[in-house]
C-alpha cells in the first residue's frame, strides 16, 4: 500500500475515533429552538465532531410513528433519492429524485472525509432504478392511494426544485432553470426545455440543490443557491452569485440576487397569508457540536444574513478573514432557530389543509438529520405553530421513527401537502414518500397546489416593465454580500 493510501486510511480511522468519543448529551438542543437560541462558545478542533448513522432502510411494515389524531401509509416507494415533492392544482404531485452531480475536485483531505461522510449518511440509493428523474403520482379518486405513476423526465442533472404556471413546468437543475412545455393532465414531456437562466454551477457545486417557488402573484421564480464552502474558505471569488436567493423573471429570465449570506437555502414557500418568501437554511459546521443553528426565516428583500462573516445576527466567525465588520452590522437575526446540525431541508405551511385543527395555522419542517455532532439531532418531521404570519409557540415532534438504535431507516426531506391535504414527506435515504393524513379521514374539497398564485397573469406591458427594473437593479447591484450580481456568477 502507498504511503499516500495508508495516510488517508488512518485519516479515517481517527475520524471514526473522534466520531465515538466524546459527548454533548448535557447540552438540551431545546435550548435552540426558538426565535432566541442559546449560543455556546465556538470551538474548533483539528478534526471535526462526527456521528454517521448506518442506513438500514425501511423493512415490509415498518413505519414512522405519528402522535394520536395522524396516521401515516407509504404513498409511494421504490424510489431513488427522492428529495421534494410537489402538488400541481390538479393535484398530481411531482416527485424530484436526485443525487449531487459527479466530478467535484477533491482538493484537500477534508473534501474526500466530508465525501466519505455524506456517501454513508445518504446509504445505498438501491430504490427504483436510476435517481435524477422527476416522477408524476396520481390519485384519481383522491382517496390517499397514487392509482397511476409514471417518469416525466429521467437523465436531469441533479435536479430539485420544481414550479408549475401556464403551461409550462420549471425545473431547477444543478446549473440552470429548465422551462418544459407541459400541460396538467399528460402523461409525458417530450420537447426539449428551454434554459430560462443558467445557476451557478460546477465543477466544485459545494451545495448543489437548488429549490423553487413561483411568486403568488406568477411573475417570479425564487431560487435558491447555496455556498460553495463551509465558511467562506474557498475564497470569496468562489461564492459570486452563491449563498443566496435569486428572484428570476418567469418571461425573460432576467434576475437579480433578493437576499444573501444565506450559507444553504432550500424550503423555499411563500406564506398563503401574508405572500412573505420563507425558507429553511443549514447554517455553518465546525464550530462545535451546538454551533450554528439551522434555522427557519422570513426573507427580505436586499436582506443580509450573515453568512460567512457572521451567524445569527451579528456573532463573528473567528475563522473568516479579512474581517467585514461593516457587512456583520447588516446581519438579520432569522425568525425561528431549529437547532444545531439538524439539516432542514423542506418547509410545507399547512393553511387550508385537511389535517386536524392543531396543524392547520403554521409550518412543517423536514430535518434530514445531523453528521457534525457526536449525539444524533434532528431525523423527524416538527411543526411550528404561526400566528399572524409568524412562528408562535413551541416547536412539536410530529413524525419521528427515522433513528432508532443508532441505526437510520430514512431521512426526512422535503415536504409538501398533497391533492388531497395530508401531508407528503420525501424520504430520500429511505427511497419511500409517506403520507400524514387526519386519522378521520377528512380530505379538502379540492386540490392546493404548492405554488399558490392569487392574481392573474401579468400583462405584456408589466412583463417589459419588469424586465427593464430588473436589468436596471442588475446593473446597480452593491458588494453588501459574498453573493454578488447573477450574472457575475456564470
Amino acid at each position: 500500500m502507498s504511503k499516500a493510501r495508508i495516510s488517508l486510511a488512518t485519516l479515517f480511522a481517527g475520524v471514526v475515533l473522534v466520531g465515538c468519543s466524546g459527548s454533548e448529551g448535557e447540552f438540551d438542543t431545546t435550548q435552540q429552538i426558538g426565535p432566541d437560541p442559546v449560543l455556546p462558545e465556538p470551538s474548533q478542533s483539528l478534526l471535526p465532531d462526527l456521528n454517521v448513522a448506518p442506513v438500514v432502510g425501511w423493512q415490509d411494515g415498518q413505519l414512522p410513528k405519528v402522535p394520536a389524531g395522524l396516521t401515516i401509509t407509504v404513498y409511494a416507494k421504490d424510489l431513488a433519492n427522492p428529495r421534494t415533492v410537489h402538488t400541481l392544482p390538479n393535484g398530481d404531485i411531482l416527485v424530484v429524485q436526485s443525487k449531487a452531480p459527479a466530478g467535484k475536485p477533491l482538493e484537500r483531505p477534508k473534501d474526500i472525509i466530508r465525501g466519505w461522510i455524506m456517501s454513508m449518511a445518504a446509504g445505498d440509493a438501491g430504490g427504483g432504478g436510476q435517481t435524477n428523474r422527476i416522477t408524476l403520482l396520481r390519485d384519481s379518486d383522491r382517496n390517499g392511494t397514487v392509482d397511476e405513476r409514471v417518469d416525466l423526465l429521467a437523465g436531469l442533472n441533479s435536479p430539485f426544485g420544481v414550479a408549475w404556471y401556464e403551461d409550462t413546468l420549471y425545473v431547477a437543475a444543478a446549473d440552470a432553470i429548465l422551462a418544459y412545455p407541459y400541460e396538467l393532465g399528460s402523461g409525458a414531456i417530450t420537447a426539449q426545455p428551454r434554459i430560462l437562466t443558467p445557476l451557478p454551477g460546477g465543477p466544485i457545486n459545494h451545495h448543489w440543490t437548488k429549490d423553487l417557488a413561483l411568486s403568488p402573484d406568477g411573475r417570479f421564480l425564487y431560487a435558491s443557491v447555496g455556498s460553495n464552502s463551509n465558511a467562506g474558505e474557498r475564497g470569496i471569488e468562489s461564492e459570486k452569485g452563491r449563498a443566496a436567493i435569486w428572484q428570476v423573471d418567469r418571461q425573460t429570465g432576467a434576475a437579480k440576487v433578493f437576499a444573501s449570506g444565506i450559507r444553504n437555502p432550500n424550503g423555499l414557500n411563500f406564506h398563503p397569508q401574508t405572500g412573505a418568501l420563507w425558507t429553511v437554511v443549514n447554517e455553518r459546521d465546525e464550530l462545535g457540536p451546538n454551533l450554528v443553528p439551522d434555522y427557519m426565516t422570513s426573507v427580505k428583500e436586499g436582506g443580509f444574513y450573515g453568512w460567512p462573516w457572521s451567524y445569527y445576527g451579528q456573532h463573528v466567525d473567528p475563522r473568516v478573514s479579512p474581517e467585514r465588520p461593516d457587512l456583520v452590522e447588516k446581519a438579520i437575526s432569522p425568525d425561528f432557530a431549529l437547532s444545531s446540525h439538524v439539516a432542514a431541508l423542506g418547509l410545507a405551511f399547512t393553511n387550508d389543509s385537511a389535517l386536524p385543527e392543531a396543524f392547520r395555522n403554521g409550518a412543517f419542517v423536514g430535518n434530514r438529520g445531523s453528521w457534525n455532532r457526536n449525539a444524533f439531532n434532528g431525523y423527524k418531521v416538527i411543526y411550528v405553530p404561526f400566528v399572524d404570519g409568524k412562528p408562535s409557540g413551541k416547536a412539536q415532534d410530529i413524525v419521528t421513527g427515522f433513528l432508532e438504535n443508532d441505526q437510520v431507516h430514512g431521512r426526512p426531506v422535503g415536504l409538501g401537502i398533497d391533492g388531497t391535504g395530508a401531508l407528503l414527506i420525501a424520504d430520500d435515504a429511505g427511497n419511500t414518500v409517506w403520507r400524514v393524513a387526519a386519522a378521520d379521514g377528512s380530505v379538502t374539497a379540492q386540490p392546493i397546489p404548492s405554488d399558490r398564485v392569487t392574481t392573474s397573469a401579468v400583462t405584456n406591458e408589466d412583463q417589459g416593465s419588469t424586465r427593464d427594473a430588473l436589468q436596471e437593479r442588475n446593473a446597480s447591484q452593491t458588494d453588501i454580500a459574498p453573493a454578488v450580481s447573477p450574472e457575475d456568477g456564470q
